[in-house]
């Protein structure tokens, strides 16, 4: 499975053959060096560890094991067809336009939100005075005497690994390493992403 990993530099909108807008998230994708490759005998499972990215500091035991370079982020991804020895580099060469992905990030944290914010409820009446305008209400019956799991509710809102499925490739930059992704992509600005192609 063709993977790389990339940063979201943000959103804008190009136009296609027919002169639409269409709307693309801007990926700097790569390139990625492959650090370790991990083996069925001596680990148990197969795959390929790859670095991205440049950092300034780094662990002593880090740096010799990323021979002697300093990436900034360290991910698994899994092993493709072709054999891959330690200092590959892996490219956007690999995807073409027109092409589906799917792309994982972290998304957005917002804190602790509320369920009109977290869950879309639709809020009670404001007028006279009322008292319940944006509370949940009931939470359930008396018959089981406490609050059901998974019962939506107030809590911690984004911040989790989300995975969007089926984002096609507007265009590939071979020279700045871009992938122009239609639609958008989780997380914020700069957050790292993890394209997989389709095989």
């Amino acid at each position: 499975m063709k993977t790389i990993l990339g940063i979201k530099k943000g959103m804008t909108q190009v136009f296609n053959d027919k002169g639409n807008p269409v709307p693309v998230t801007l990926v700097l994708a790569g390139p990625i060096e492959v650090v370790q490759v991990k083996t069925k005998e001596k680990d148990g499972y197969e795959s390929l560890q790859v670095g991205f990215g440049e950092t300034k500091k780094a662990s002593k035991p880090l740096a010799g094991h990323q021979k002697g370079k300093k990436f900034r982020f360290l991910r698994e991804i899994a092993k493709p067809e072709t054999e891959l020895a330690t200092g590959a580099i892996l490219t956007v060469e690999q995807f073409t336009a027109g092409e589906k992905v799917s792309v994982a990030g972290i998304s957005k944290g917002h804190g602790f939100a509320g369920g009109i914010k977290r869950h879309h409820f639709s809020r009670g009446p404001v007028s006279h005075g009322h008292p319940f305008s944006r509370k949940p209400g009931s939470i359930g019956s008396m018959n089981p005497e406490r609050v059901m799991k998974g019962l939506r509710m107030a809590g911690r809102m984004g911040g989790k690994r989300v995975t969007v499925k089926n984002l096609k490739i507007f265009s590939v930059d071979l020279q700045k390493n871009l992938l122009l992704l239609e639609g958008a992509v989780p997380g914020c600005p700069n957050a790292l992403l993890e394209i997989r192609g389709r095989d």
